[in-house]
């Protein structure tokens, strides 16, 4: 498919046949198949667990410590083993059956929650507990996430992904909703050790789902044969590709510098507006709006645009900039709803550019890259921007990040120009687009 012409923006790899008469967009058309419809149940289900686990983990080591760089320190555990082993989870993805490998990682996340649970419950929960906890969550999402994504086509097929990529990231932050809320009342109420526990048995609701998908339905790719070389293979293919690699570069810096927020938020809810537990909870259910409203709004969209990915980055680190020195929660607050919606944004369009501009047979290794990349950053944000936030201040952390962020997407949109042979053309006169990308031979022209 294209994003358009080169006067709108830099092409992503076609895929469909332009001439086809275009089709309504339809927000839900994914859920018709009824093997999705089974995932995307599941995954609510543990997605809420998931980030009452989240919430609550931030929480605790911050009531244990006391130290935003702790905070950081439990994300970087969690996201160091995509940054150290991410594209071997790529090499697995390709070679093995996807639903296969899905029960086995879905089945350790619960083992790694209910680990937890019966620690925090019996009142033997130490820091160094969480740490082990997420780094072990770490090793398991090495797998799990190329897997999940790349599992995504062959459940939809490849005319849905887009719209199915989208549907699983409001998923995600539908879940991000209510996950929140549940854990800041049942943390005020009863301890942390029940949201953890419920993380744990959350996982029952996807391995439910898996088992009953109807596997004749699925559109399975062909899988990698073992042999040497096939890491390599996967940096090869992508080095080749413009159009893959910029997107998961500017994706790369937004999720090392840009999505820190278990450290700012807690550190606003907790030292700058001293709202406690509960405030925490609002900023994140608050972000989720955000981020459901960009799913939502992305699941509409019938073509991938990378001049929207770039836009979105920019506006994003511009919000970070602003939210950072918001004088009250009046106005931090509905700053974090755009945030969600900008970064939510981001992520989904870089998501489904890359997985339609790749080859089925080398989509499981791409995404592993795209998924490394994204979140195997974390290891050095976390700790960085915590110590940053401890030792000048959460607002200092914040905006600087975002300073990061809108200069990375302003490189990368220039990079994607001149690797599409596009120009920025100027006009200052009247009635004219004053700035705009243009092929270079039209810009000669004028």
């Amino acid at each position: 498919m294209s994003t358009g012409s080169g006067a709108d923006s830099a092409p992503a790899p076609a895929a469909h046949d332009t001439t086809a008469r275009p089709r309504k967009p339809s927000m839900f058309a994914s859920l018709k198949v009824r093997n999705y419809r089974l995932f995307a149940t599941g995954a609510v289900v543990s997605n809420t667990g998931t980030w009452m686990a989240r919430i609550t983990q931030d929480w605790l080591v911050l009531s244990l410590t006391g130290s935003s760089a702790a905070v950081g320190i439990t994300t970087a555990m969690q996201f160091l083993p995509m940054l150290l082993f991410g594209l071997y989870g790529g090499v697995i993805a390709d070679r093995f059956a996807k639903r296969n490998l899905l029960f086995c990682t879905q089945g350790a996340m619960s083992l790694s929650g209910l680990f937890l649970a019966a620690l925090t419950l019996t009142g033997n929960v130490e820091v160094w507990h969480v740490y082990v906890a997420a780094f072990f969550t770490g090793l398991v999402t090495v797998v799990d996430n190329p897997t999940r994504q790349s599992f995504v086509s062959e459940m939809v097929g490849p005319d849905q992904v887009r719209n199915a990529v989208s549907l699983n990231s409001a998923n995600f932050q539908s879940a991000r909703l209510i996950g929140p809320a549940v854990a800041s009342a049942l943390t005020a109420a009863v301890g942390p050790g029940w949201a953890f526990l419920a993380n744990g048995l959350s996982f029952l609701a996807p391995l439910t789902g898996l088992m009953l998908m109807r596997t004749h339905e699925l559109h399975e790719t062909k899988r990698a044969p073992r042999g040497k070389g096939q890491l390599k293979e996967g940096l090869r293919y992508v080095s080749r590709h413009p159009e893959l690699i910029w997107p998961i570069v500017l994706v790369g810096f937004v999720g090392t510098f840009g999505f820190n927020f278990p450290i700012w938020l807690s550190a606003y809810a907790d030292d700058v507006f001293h709202g406690g537990v509960g405030q925490y909870g609002l900023f994140n259910t608050l972000m989720a709006l955000g981020s459901l409203a960009g799913a939502l709004l992305a699941a509409r969209r019938r073509s991938t645009r990378l001049r929207v990915l770039v836009g979105a980055a920019i506006g994003f680190g511009v919000l970070e900039v602003l939210a950072a020195w918001a004088p009250g929660v009046w106005a931090f607050a509905p700053l974090i709803v755009l945030l969600g919606i900008l970064g939510l944004t981001v992520n989904v369009t870089a998501n489904s550019t890359v997985q339609m501009g790749t080859d089925p047979e080398m989509r499981g290794r791409v995404m592993s890259l795209f998924m490394m990349v994204f979140t195997g950053g974390t290891p050095l944000g976390g700790p960085l921007f915590g110590w940053l936030a401890d030792e000048y201040g959460v607002r200092v952390s914040f905006a600087l990040a975002g300073v990061i962020c809108a200069v990375a997407a302003v490189g990368v949109g220039l990079m994607l120009a001149r690797a599409a042979n596009l120009r920025l053309k100027v006009d200052l006169r009247r009635g004219e687009r004053h700035v705009q990308f243009v092929p270079r031979e039209l810009a000669a022209a004028a």
